[in-house]
This record gives structure tokens, sequence and C-alpha cells, in this order.
């Protein structure tokens, strides 16, 4: 717990530090006196004040931050300047277009610091499962299309893909709107191609979509590395380190089958074969039926299962990582917009809004997986925080800049009563989305 609060805590502050230089640095670029900068909210732990006369505080609630410039007293209900001086320095004081270029540089930010992850983990590289597929389950999309365990997947709308992790990436981006996408793929050294059809689903996001198709990463031989106690598994006599040679007459299965297998056999007996010692041993499972958040009832064995993926070094130059890093950025941007606006819709369900428990789970995990996830992690954070604060929505800066947009085709700024209103109606929808985002952590919690 420690350790995932400490990863949590580190990638806040990285995210939130960025956001908030993005505002101070155009701030400061535009000549508007900054007089504080503040990661956290609330009481302040530490403060320091710079030759500019800049406070930098750190405060103890750290979900959140701020820049607090020299600002004009707000015009009154009649729309006057309450304050008749106006501070050559402060930020009211400004033309809209500098108003505008110092809200938008947080989000901006958020962007481009995802832009400089992304291309880091391209520039050193990563080692990532290969992309061979696990043997598709019959009446699949995959299994109608023609592809088979083994097939080594090259290229996606002739997109081309080096490992696993890319070609989930490519696929989980046209998972949504369905439709018939080419797969290029190698099998015996021959290169093939075949038109894999996605069915549009009433929720794309209420099972993995990739796994709806029949598509699992596979070439690892399946060993088990824990046997959970008094569970079916270890009642069937199956050992740690029991390599599965056989299941339900399936010869040399990977770990994907052997977990479609037994999930697919709720209360029905299982043949398995496993080699131990260097010998075989036949076993009778019968998997355990367990009831899903979803209603769907599978089956559970009580062992975990490991294998050693074979694997692919993936790395590219400078140059190229930087593009590709941007490429990754505006697509998982895009792919957020879309995915929002099917929530709003209804195709999609409100219970994927994740909030700060479900984030603080996720940077504990990664970080134990090791630094390239946790910084992929972080890339994806950065770009949620970055597309989030762009909405539209008053309280936010997207609801700052949709003011000064207005103000720019009006050629005068909104009056104060539809400023104010808006500002409710922007904390009502983010009170709304904190409190859906808190009960899908609990749910996710106790289920």
């Amino acid at each position: 717990m420690l350790f995932t609060l400490l990863a949590f805590l580190v990638a806040l502050g990285i995210l939130i530090t960025f956001h908030e230089l993005g505002h101070y640095w155009v701030a400061r670029w535009c000549g508007v006196k900054v007089l504080r900068f503040s990661l956290g909210f609330g009481k302040v732990l530490l403060k320091r004040v710079d030759r500019h006369g800049t406070e930098w505080v750190l405060s103890a609630l750290p979900l959140g931050g701020y820049v607090k410039m020299l600002d004009e007293e707000p015009q009154d209900a009649s729309g006057r300047q309450t304050q008749i001086h106006q501070h050559p320095q402060s930020f009211q004081a400004q033309p809209v277009g500098k108003r505008f270029a110092i809200v938008a540089a947080g989000p901006i930010f958020n962007l481009l610091l995802a832009v400089a992850f992304y291309a880091l983990i391209n520039l050193v590289g990563t080692q990532e499962p290969a992309a061979i597929l696990s043997k598709p389950p019959a009446a699949t999309a995959a299994a109608v299309a023609g592809l088979q365990g083994g097939d080594q997947i090259t290229a996606v709308n002739q997109q081309a893909v080096a490992s696993w992790p890319q070609v989930r990436w490519a696929l989980l981006q046209l998972a949504a709107d369905g439709g018939q996408v080419e797969i290029a793929f190698e099998r015996a050294g021959s290169p093939l191609t075949r038109m894999l059809e996605i069915p549009v689903a009433a929720d794309p996001t209420s099972e993995d979509p990739i796994r709806r198709l029949g598509l699992a990463v596979g070439g690892a031989t399946p060993q088990i590395r824990l046997v959970v106690e008094s569970s079916v598994a270890q009642a069937a006599g199956l050992a740690v380190n029991d390599l599965i040679v056989s299941i339900d007459g399936e010869r040399k299965p990977d770990v994907a089958q052997v977990i479609r297998i037994i999930q697919a056999h709720a209360n029905q007996p299982l043949a398995l074969e496993v080699e131990r010692d260097g010998q075989i041993r036949q076993i009778s499972l019968t998997p355990a039926a367990v009831t899903l958040e979803t209603g769907k009832v599978v089956g559970r064995a009580g062992f975990q299962l490991g294998g050693n993926l074979p694997t692919v070094d993936v790395s590219y130059g400078l140059i190229e990582s930087v593009w590709l890093g941007a490429t990754k950025t505006f697509d998982t941007a895009w792919f957020s917009l879309k995915m929002m606006g099917k929530m709003l819709t209804g195709e999609v369900s409100i219970k994927n809004i994740s909030g700060p428990v479900t984030i603080a789970d996720y940077a504990g995990q990664t970080a134990r997986i090791g630094w390239a996830a946790y910084i992929s992690f972080l890339a994806l954070v950065s770009v949620s925080l970055g597309v989030l604060n762009l909405l539209p929505i008053p309280m936010l800066d997207g609801g700052h800049l949709l003011y000064y947009l207005v103000e720019i085709i009006r050629g005068s700024p909104p009056s104060v009563r539809s400023v104010d209103w808006g500002q409710r109606a922007g904390m009502a929808v983010l009170a709304g989305l904190m409190v859906v985002a808190l009960f899908n952590d609990l749910v996710r919690i106790f289920t």
C-alpha cells in the first residue's frame, strides 16, 4: 500500500507540476506577474520566495495545484470594472489572445509531456511480447477470418506493427466503430493477409474488445506459478511449476487457451496432462463456477499461470521516436474524446470513468512492472488530464477558453451573470463526475 501511495504521489507531482508550469511560463512570457505557484491545495507545508517575488509552495492536499497571478477585481453586476486602475502586469489587463494562451498552456503542456514520455520509451527501447496469436476460439471473428494459433501479425490495415501491444492499440482504436480490418501476418514463414470483421458491440467496453474478437497473445508454454489454498486446483493435485501440456484434448496449449478452456467449463470436469519432474501426469480438474460483475458465469480453478512469452526489442531513432510519440499522443487523445462522446450517447457505460483510487492502483501496478510501464502510465494520464482540461466545461481551463472565444467573436467578454451561472453549472458537472468516479472505484474494490 505504501509503495502504491508513493507511486501515485510521484505521478500526481509530475503531472500537476508540469501542467501548472505551462500556465506559469506562458504567463511570465506574456508579462504577467505570478504571485504564487502551488503544488497542492490547503495548508502550506513548505514555501520559498524567488527573486521575482513569486511564492513557490507545497500544500497539504496533493490532488491538484494552481498558479495565482496578479489580477483585477471582477466586474460588478452592471458589467463595470470595480477597480479603476489596471496594473499592466495583471492578468485581466492583457489582451484576450494572451489570456487565451496562458490558460491553454496548462493542458497543452500535459499533451507535450505525453509526447516526451512516449518518445523516451521509443528511443530507449523496450522488450515487448511478440505479436504471436493464441489459437482463436471457435466462432469468434478471428477464427472466422481464418487466423490460427502461432500466426505472427505484421500489420493492421497496412500499418506495420512490431509487437503485441502495438497490435492491441491498433485494433482497440477500430473496435469501437466496427467494420473490416486487414490483418497481415506470417504463417510458417509465408506472408498472408485476412480480412477481420469487427462486429459493433452494444457497449464496446463491456469486456475486452480484443479478446471478444478471439485474439490473444500466444506462444508461451503455461506453467503454474501459484496454487491457491483450498482451491479446486489444490484438491485436484496440481502443484507449483507444473507445465500444462494438454487440456481438454488440446495439445501444447498456450496460457490464453488454458484460461479460455477453464473459464468455459464451470462445474464441468476437464482432463489435464501436466509435466512434473520430467514425467507426464494425468489430472482431472473441475473448475468452480464464479459469477462476474457482468452476470456472466465462468470457471475458475484457483491457480496462477505464467509463461515465458517470446519477446522482441522495440526501439527507434530520435526523430522517429518523437514523431511516433506525437502520433500516439494524438491517437490517445482522439480515442478518449470518442469514448467520452459514446458515454454521452449511452453507447459506452459510465462504469469506465475512473477516480483517484483506480489511478493510484494502476500507478502502483505499473511501477512494480518496470520503468517503461510506469512512464507509459504517466503518458496516458497526462493525455487524459490534457483532454479533460480542454473540455468546454466552466471551472476547467476549457471553460475559460470558451469565454475567451466568445469575447473574441463578440468583441466584449460575456456578462458577469452568464459567467456566474456557467460556473455553477460547471461545478455541478464536475461534482457529478467526481461522485460517479468514486462510486466506480468503490465498486471495483468490493467486487
